[in-house]
């Protein structure tokens, strides 16, 4: 994708990671929506960055991402980069009174909320571009975080499809694959010893110049290339791609 001069749609983008991919996108020239759940969290991420489009929405909601994409449609038709990055993880045992409940939150947001914003925007005449946040726990999950790890499981096989489904709609897409990252995924506090999210940024940001559609950073890196080894070529094959 080109790196500057876009109009892109990040959810989840007034922090952690999509603050991050926020911020250096401005710099880099670009327009940047943003949209969360939290009208305070969102008006911070406005005053850090200056020209930062904000627009309140829970996209655990079904009626809320249809609305999201309608003032997209109407508001910025020019919107031509849509970044999946909103996600949740929480950190439970099987035993948890609330499991289950947990669970449906976790697969809603983090699966059916994006396949969802995929399903709408590929239809906005303007996108060239779907990135997705997946997860190093796509290819080695973590227990303590079972259901967060199964879904960017789900998220990176997902994607893996999406490729060459937008093929012909001229619609490129690009894997985001994140270690852990010093955020307050999963709880303030529980990521203090990983890498800072700037040197994660900076990372991926060179290897979108490189016109790279998989895009790791760390533990993800050699987690990615054992995994597209040995599951390319079989992909191929298996969906008759050549």
């Amino acid at each position: 994708m080109k790196l500057t001069g876009n109009k892109i749609l990040i959810t989840g983008g007034a922090s952690g990671i999509g603050f991050g991919m926020a911020e250096r996108f401005v710099q880099e020239g670009n327009t940047v929506i943003v949209c969360g759940r939290r009208s305070d969290v969102l008006a911070e991420a406005k005053n850090k960055i200056p020209g930062l489009i904000t627009k309140q929405c829970d996209l655990a909601s079904e009626s809320e991402r249809e609305e999201l994409y309608n003032w997209i449609s109407k508001e910025h038709p020019d919107t031509n980069v849509l970044v999946n990055n909103a996600g949740i993880q929480q950190w439970m045992a099987l035993a948890d009174a609330d499991f289950f409940k947990k669970s449906k939150n976790e697969i809603t947001t983090n699966i059916e909320a994006p396949i969802h914003l995929c399903t709408l925007f590929q239809n906005l005449k303007s996108i060239d571009t779907i990135m997705n946040v997946t997860s190093g726990l796509s290819f080695v999950p973590m227990i303590k975080a079972p259901i967060y790890s199964a879904t960017k499981a789900f998220f990176h096989s997902y994607t893996l499809s999406l490729r060459p489904l937008l093929k012909a709609k001229n619609i490129e897409v690009v894997e985001v694959i994140p270690p852990a990252l010093n955020t307050d995924l999963g709880g303030v506090g529980l990521h203090d010893h990983a890498p800072p999210v700037a040197d994660f940024i900076e990372s991926i940001f060179a290897q979108m110049k490189e016109g790279k559609d998989e895009l790791t950073f760390g533990f993800t890196e050699g987690m990615n290339k054992s995994n597209r080894e040995i599951v390319q070529p079989v992909f191929t094959r298996m969906n008759q791609l050549n």
